[in-house]
């Protein structure tokens, strides 16, 4: 299932995308897809659902965040070989793992913020996971079961706040507002043959940046799932973007950030694609 939230910020409603790439109303079904939902089984709800007799949604709505009330936002650095070599930085030992703020969560289409005395502003496009079940100490072969679904994610950084101004952690430079399209689609897995094999892209005002495969990721989705739960516990709608392969403006020489009024396009096999427009920072 493709599920999607569409509508203004804040009343977004649910959806489900039907053979025909169209979105149906999932109002009768579900109050909405979100953490809530997950956790309390609403996928085998709407599974059973017949799409037929919803109602299509006409026009071109705007598309929310793909999950709504998202209560932790995990995120993998250095996830891709290749991308630390661009960065300079050793192929980590263990999985990086550092936090977005949930109030840098926005649609995949909305603009990207360029935050007050932002100097670097960049872009990763990432493969997304969202945690279906509580995640407590999993066994490795059971941490798949643990996964709802995935989706497309754009991690917009600064890279000033988060190298320069770091303190020695990246989160100040990860979570400013609009730093989080998540979405269209919240792709459920049972739709996705091999999560490591998907086929990733960004260009940038429609100039080839970011090229890669999830196949060449450090560590893999279901490892990382099991690897986090070693640690905290996760529950029904927190979500994972799990790193970005090389392409980043960081690694251009010389860097090419993004400035006002850039158009950043991305995508991933199977989970659907972005486009965010850059714009001022406005109080």
């Amino acid at each position: 299932m493709k599920l999607v939230r569409y509508g203004a910020p804040g009343r977004e409603k649910p959806g489900i995308i039907d053979a025909d790439g169209k979105i149906r109303d999932l109002s009768r079904v579900v109050k909405d897809i979100d953490s809530e939902m997950l956790a309390a089984g609403g996928l085998a709800k709407i599974k059973k659902a017949n799409l037929k007799r919803l109602k299509a949604v006409g026009g071109k709505p705007r598309l929310g965040p793909c999950l709504g009330k998202v209560r932790n936002f995990i995120a993998i650095g250095l996830n891709y070989s290749d991308h630390a070599a661009e960065a300079g930085m050793p192929i980590p030992k263990e999985p990086i793992i550092f936090n977005k703020a949930i109030t840098c969560i926005c649609g995949p289409n909305d603009d990207t913020i360029t935050p007050r005395d932002s100097t670097k502003l960049d872009y990763e496009v990432e493969l997304g996971i969202v945690i279906g079940k509580r995640a407590r100490y999993l066994d490795r072969a059971k941490a798949k079961d643990a996964i709802a679904g995935y989706f497309c994610a754009n991690d917009v950084s600064e890279r000033a706040f988060q190298i320069e101004r770091s303190g020695g952690q990246w989160d100040k430079g990860k979570g400013c507002e609009s730093f989080g399209p998540i979405g269209p689609w919240l792709v459920t897995k049972d739709e996705i043959k091999d999560v490591q094999n998907l086929d990733m892209w960004l260009d940038v005002n429609g100039q080839k940046r970011q090229r890669g495969n999830t196949k060449t990721m450090i560590f893999g989705a279901e490892h990382i799932v099991w690897y986090c739960s070693q640690f905290f516990v996760m529950e029904p709608g927190d979500i994972i973007i799990t790193g970005t392969p090389p392409g980043v403006a960081l690694g251009m020489k010389p860097p090419q950030f993004l400035q006002v009024d850039d158009v950043v396009t991305l995508g991933i096999q199977g989970l659907g694609e972005q486009r965010q427009k850059v714009v001022k920072f406005k109080l």
